[in-house]
């Protein structure tokens, strides 16, 4: 589950790219067991396994965007982690099943 680093010229052969190349498939095999055990707490919920390529593309992603000053594992990294994980196309990397829901639901009221 290690990270290899690939470092390379661009096409061009002007600029030095470091390519980061990691094998995931440990990983999601591991998610899609998680999700078949309920957990039984809220409390120390385990909710996503995420390789480490998917936290670089997030940071890059962030940094195109002219985020610079974003550091990983920072409370507003956390942030931008929770809106992915709450994103369909990132769902396969969470490892909790959604809760059945209780109770009633904010409904707007007719008008």
């Amino acid at each position: 589950m290690g990270v290899s680093i690939r470092p390379h010229l661009d096409r061009d052969g002007r600029r030095l790219v470091i390519e980061q190349v990691q094998d995931v498939a440990p990983i999601l095999d591991w998610n899609s067991e998680a999700r078949r055990e309920e957990q039984h707490s809220d409390w120390g919920r385990h909710v996503a396994r995420i390789p480490n390529v998917i936290y670089v593309k997030w940071l890059n992603e962030e940094y195109a965007r002219g985020n610079t000053r974003l550091r990983p594992f920072t409370p507003e990294f956390d942030e931008i982690v929770q809106k992915k994980l709450g994103d369909p196309d990132w769902a396969y990397l969470r490892t909790d099943r959604a809760a059945p829901q209780t109770g009633w639901r904010g409904v707007p009221p007719c008008r």
